[in-house]
């Protein structure tokens, strides 16, 4: 079971990056621009060979899911503090919105109608990159993220339970943060979504940290 153990973890060091991206903009307003190219370019790469090439392949993993995988370890190993807690319940509840998603296939088809057309798009705001959209960078151009944010909106925002983001009024009230924000949400509802697919269960984050340790050993390593 370790290669399904390895895809779980991964999964869920991309939410847990998604999570930790959104609390860290909702209380400084900045994030590592890797991380942030990472997570918003996972929600384009919709048919990877393997997991690892949902960001950036087995090679460059370290580094691009380092936030994620940081965080995820902070879990793993029970170091816990306020602002942990709340990615810890950002992560809860992006699985909680993909369960709800998951059964909602009219919606399915709406957003990844919405991301073709979000990708295509991020095409025109590059045109001296004849490769942007291999380019993870096209991908965090404000018009993109603000496309994306749009999406959250019309699609995920329409359920009745929603993610409750709490930090510093002056950085929620900036329009280009809250957009980068519900990107995110989204990009770790995508990761959510690959979790569950390679097996991953919610009472597994809940009891069984440990087996997590040696796929995050390898992985960090």
């Amino acid at each position: 079971m370790s290669r399904a153990h390895d895809e779980q973890t991964i999964a869920l060091a991309a939410m847990f990056q998604a999570a930790s991206l959104v609390d860290q903009i909702a209380n400084r307003g900045m994030v590592a621009q890797n991380s942030l190219e990472t997570s918003i370019y996972s929600l384009f790469v919709t048919n990877p060979k393997i997991t690892e090439d949902i960001f950036g392949g087995v090679h460059d993993l370290p580094f691009n899911l380092s936030t994620g995988l940081k965080a995820l370890n902070d879990v793993v190993e029970k170091k816990k503090d306020a602002k942990g807690n709340n990615v810890t319940n950002y992560v809860l509840s992006m699985i909680m919105l993909e369960q709800k998603l998951s059964k909602n296939q009219e919606m399915l088809n709406t957003m990844g109608k919405r991301i073709d057309e979000i990708k295509e798009k991020a095409r025109y705001f590059n045109p001296e990159d004849e490769n942007a959209l291999d380019n993870p960078s096209s991908f965090t151009h404000s018009n993109v993220i603000a496309n994306v944010a749009s999406l959250y909106q019309d699609t995920i925002s329409s359920f009745s339970f929603r993610i409750q983001v709490g930090g510093d009024p002056r950085h929620l009230q900036n329009a280009e943060n809250a957009a980068r924000i519900r990107a995110l949400l989204l990009a770790g509802i995508r990761a959510a979504m690959l979790w569950r697919q390679v097996g991953g269960k919610r009472w597994h984050l809940l009891f069984f940290r440990s087996r997590l340790r040696p796929s995050l050993r390898k992985i960090m390593a």
